[in-house]
């Protein structure tokens, strides 16, 4: 009788909760957009192109588990941290906004919502792309193992 290997459950696991933060950020993004009327500015799109493609691209890494999915994810995962990072300093105006690249449109500080005092729509994005970039680094390790 073969054991199931108890490392590859956990593996999973961590991926799938990978695919689940990316599903529910992009659900958010989408309703944020469409339901409440939100229009999304420059750095909002350059978040979105970077957390869209990974909901499908951590799903096919799911079924059947695929390791090297961390080799693609996690650099799309950085890319829309750092837009995330440089968004959040902006809006909290460590960022001057002469140097915004929202001079035209939306505003990259445009207030829509302030959960509990501090939770903006900017912050939400780093939070979300934070968790997922922990969880596939966690993942990576116990890969190499």
């Amino acid at each position: 009788m073969t054991h199931p290997d108890p490392n590859s459950n956990v593996n999973w696991t961590l991926l799938f909760l990978c695919w689940l933060v990316a599903t529910v950020s992009t659900m958010g993004s989408v309703f944020f957009s469409y339901v409440m009327g939100f229009a999304p500015c420059v750095l909002c799109w350059y978040q979105r192109i970077c957390l869209f493609p990974l909901v499908i691209l951590l799903a096919a890494g799911l079924l059947p588990f695929d390791k090297s999915v961390v080799r693609y994810a996690l650099p799309l995962a950085i890319a829309g941290w750092l837009t995330a990072l440089y968004h959040t300093l902006l809006y909290a105006g460590i960022i001057p906004e002469n140097i915004q690249p929202c001079s035209q449109g939306v505003s990259c500080t445009e207030e829509y919502i302030d959960l509990f005092g501090f939770l903006s729509i900017p912050m939400l994005s780093l939070l979300s792309f934070s968790t997922i970039i922990a969880l596939l680094i966690i993942l990576k390790k116990r890969i190499s193992r």
